[in-house]
């Protein structure tokens, strides 16, 4: 056992065992999720889905019903399926609803998609109908096509938009970067399905043009859309042929549906447990 000095009075000598030195260190298991949380701030969702991955199911429900609904479905994103579903099975009905429409639609959608139709409709009823819907007719989609990939919230503007408001849309900092890459220039309405879908846009081609410019005028027409029910190789051969990080989707009437962006490929072309190659919990923190 190691062994420390400590020094009496008088000059004489005490040793005794470490581990009857206490108050130095704090136990792992009483570490409160309030500790964990604050050790956690600064992490990036994906490298706190991936400590969440690594604790004991016990911790990881405490941390998970400590953070506030945005930041936990920034989180839920990042993480495997079954972590995904154990975590929304343990929060109150009322307040999973309320964490699912923080989600993004299309992985709102991917979550609900694992549980039982019984759960899944019970939960669908209980967030507010503008959130629901989006993810209800990405449900209708069959899994790995564009349909059931796709995000239901692209940029969209009308023809008769500025340039200036076109990047006022992408600098915003709560876009994914895949997203703010290209905006869609479609007739109204704005929401999808959108009107007719005229064309996209670049930014970098947005960058080159006066601020009063009208999109409509840049449009790039040439780019054909993808229908709902292009497969998952289909996509990814559309993405590389054309280096672009996202492609919008648009259905036989010509509105746009939403856009598949390169990081809901690479979910889908990579392992199913492509995750646990990142790496593990910090030192300390494996199972606590």
């Amino acid at each position: 056992a190691r062994g420390g000095a400590l020094r009496r009075r008088g000059g004489e000598t005490l040793t005794v065992d470490w581990e009857a030195v206490t108050g130095f260190a704090l136990e792992e298991q009483q570490q409160g999720a309030a500790n964990l949380l604050a050790t956690f701030d600064q992490l990036r969702p994906a490298d706190l889905a991936n400590v969440l991955h690594h604790l004991s199911e016990k911790r990881r429900a405490e941390v998970a019903a400590a953070l506030h609904d945005d930041r936990l479905a920034d989180v839920l994103e990042e993480l495997p399926d079954d972590d995904q579903v154990e975590i929304l099975g343990k929060l109150k009905d009322e307040r999973a609803a309320d964490v699912l429409e923080a989600m993004a639609p299309d992985d709102a959608a991917d979550l609900l998609s694992e549980l039982p139709e019984e759960e899944k409709e019970r939960l669908l009823g209980l967030m507010q109908p503008t959130e629901a819907d989006p993810v209800r007719r990405l449900l209708a989609y069959e899994e790995g096509t564009a349909g059931g990939l796709m995000t239901p919230e692209p940029i969209v503007l009308r023809p008769d938009a500025s340039v200036a408001e076109a990047l006022a849309r992408v600098r915003n900092e709560d876009l994914p970067a895949p997203l703010a890459a290209q905006v869609y220039v479609c007739r109204p309405p704005d929401e999808t399905p959108t009107g007719k879908y005229l064309g996209l846009i670049h930014f970098q081609r947005l960058l080159r043009e006066p601020p009063f410019a009208l999109v409509g005028s840049v449009v790039d027409t040439d780019l054909r859309p993808l229908p709902p029910g292009t497969t998952l190789p289909a996509l990814t051969s559309y993405l590389a042929a054309y280096n672009i990080v996202s492609a919008p989707v648009v259905d036989e009437g010509g509105h746009l549906l939403g856009a598949v962006t390169v990081d809901d490929v690479l979910d889908h072309l990579l392992p199913d447990d492509w995750r646990e190659a990142r790496g593990g919990a910090p030192p300390g923190l494996e199972g606590a």
